[in-house]
């Protein structure tokens, strides 16, 4: 991977910072929670959230704290070409802007976690922290959908520890109600979850085979239910 993209997402999110941090906290109100949580790590780790808004994946950078050790963030994203027919995120979605800010593609439909999360698996191993959004995509009625296997085939692979974050307040959000103060968004930092806590809980209601990494997705989608309250 070039070495750039390892470098520019640290430069872009410091410059950001300060005005994103003011203009969420001034616009909606942002609340941050459990940020605590994020001290009993010791090393580098993934971010699993619910998918609310197109402002998740601004609002996990502008809610670390400016010198956070855990910063800066790095994305699971989709090929460009899936966003061909999206209007103007067809320039901007899945390019050279969204690696430049630290999305790499996820490979679909290769059936090989392997092969399909190879840009991630670098980032994890070089000692990156990654976002995942383990549902996939924008929840499309506000609720919490069904987990992909990646998130879980990553944690494992990499031995990696997960951090469930709850977003809520941001479903549906217009730029009417940003610019009128309408909402609140908060943002909640839960424990971190380690390999042996997943395969605990999951191995009490299924056997260990061929859909464990969905499970344990769902698994952590449940911690995160629990902090969006």
């Amino acid at each position: 991977m070039n070495r750039i993209y390892y470098l520019s997402p640290l430069i872009l999110q410091k410059i950001i910072w300060i005005p994103t941090r003011i203009s969420l906290k001034f616009f909606v109100h942002l609340e941050i929670r459990g940020i605590e949580n994020l001290e009993s790590v010791d090393s580098n780790f993934i971010f699993a959230s619910n998918h609310s808004s197109e402002l998740d994946p601004i609002l996990l950078p502008a809610s670390l704290p400016f010198w956070s050790r855990f910063s800066p963030i790095f994305y699971t994203s989709r090929l460009q070409s899936f966003y061909q027919y999206s209007g103007w995120r067809q320039f901007i979605y899945g390019g050279t802007f969204f690696k430049i800010w630290g999305a790499h593609p996820a490979y679909s439909g290769l059936k090989d976690y392997e092969k399909s999360l190879v840009n991630h698996i670098h980032l994890l191993s070089a000692g990156k922290n990654l976002l995942i959004f383990p549902e996939g995509r924008i929840t499309r009625d506000g609720l919490i959908q069904k987990a992909h296997g990646g998130m879980a085939y990553l944690a494992e692979r990499c031995k990696r520890s997960i951090v469930p974050i709850g977003i809520s307040g941001a479903y549906h959000i217009s730029m009417r109600e940003f610019l009128l103060r309408r909402r609140k968004i908060t943002v909640t930092f839960g424990k971190p979850i380690d390999q042996s806590e997943l395969r605990r809980e999951v191995a009490q209601k299924t056997e260990l085979g061929e859909h464990v990494y969905k499970e344990e997705g769902e698994y952590v989608l449940g911690k995160i239910r629990g902090l969006i309250g």
